[in-house]
């Protein structure tokens, strides 16, 4: 996924120095990192590992211990309300309210945006991911995959300049999670964001992300282009590359730093 102008797009997600603390835990540990317009970025490590904390402080449910969270030009802790209103968010465990229809969620979150021209909006996002049919039946009894889509649809209603999705296609088939992963590369491209993805299938990781951030015990210890990594390491695939990292974070971490220091 080389793109020659990448370097010429402005950030929409700078986190420097991130740091959170929980009574004696280090959760978090001087975490940094950007992401640009048009790119997906993904955050990888084994349960535990931080993810969820990071998203949770990007997105102001929790405050940092230390750093700072810039959304495009907006500092997070100073500025929460106009940062948030440029993201949204997407959860297989943030589930919409299931006695609401789509429609109805679509637009309960619509208001909460102040999503302007609400109605027009709420007909192409359900049209964009074929839910018309499904408009009026509640999201309780929804499959997977098409809550899936709704949670999508409901994460683009404000036009989001960072999307932030984790484990977006945990628990779909292969054949939805396809056409989800395809909608999402569409997605930044075509509305021009950035989006952060959290995921434990590598193969997704490779097929989607242009980046990605290994993680293990709140640290960065590898950053890189996905498919470029492990050969970088020895490793046949990026899931040979994981499970190693996952098994033996320090030693990979040492074998990086001893490259950097040779190169």
């Amino acid at each position: 996924m080389t793109d020659s102008g990448a370097a010429e797009r402005p950030f929409v997600l700078s986190v420097q120095e991130l740091s959170k603390c929980y009574a004696q835990v280090r959760a978090v540990t001087q975490v940094s990192f950007r992401i640009r317009r048009r790119e997906i970025l993904g955050l990888l490590g084994p349960n535990g590992a931080g993810k969820t904390t990071i998203i949770n402080t990007i997105l102001g449910v929790l405050a940092p211990s230390s750093g700072t969270i810039r959304i495009v030009d907006l500092d997070v802790e100073r500025q929460r309300a106009r940062a948030l209103a440029r993201t949204n968010f997407a959860a297989v465990y943030a589930a919409l309210p299931g006695n609401l229809t789509v429609r109805q969620n679509l637009r309960f979150f619509g208001l909460i945006y102040d999503v302007h021209a609400l109605t027009a909006r709420v007909d192409a996002l359900l049209g964009q991911f074929a839910l018309q049919a499904l408009a009026d039946t509640k999201c309780g009894l929804l499959s997977s995959g098409e809550q899936t889509r709704v949670a999508l649809a409901k994460a683009l209603l404000n036009d989001p300049d960072l999307l932030l999705l984790d484990e977006p296609t945990a628990s779909l088939d292969p054949s939805a999670a396809q056409l989800i992963r395809r909608h999402i590369r569409d997605l930044a491209r075509q509305r021009d964001c950035g989006i952060l993805w959290t995921s434990h299938n590598m193969y997704e990781v490779e097929e989607v992300c242009d980046r990605v951030l290994f993680l293990s015990h709140g640290r960065v210890l590898l950053e890189g282009d996905p498919r470029r990594l492990p050969h970088e390491h020895a490793a046949r695939n990026l899931e040979e590359l994981f499970i190693r990292f996952a098994r033996e974070p320090l030693t990979l971490a040492e074998d990086a730093r001893a490259e950097e220091a040779h190169a």
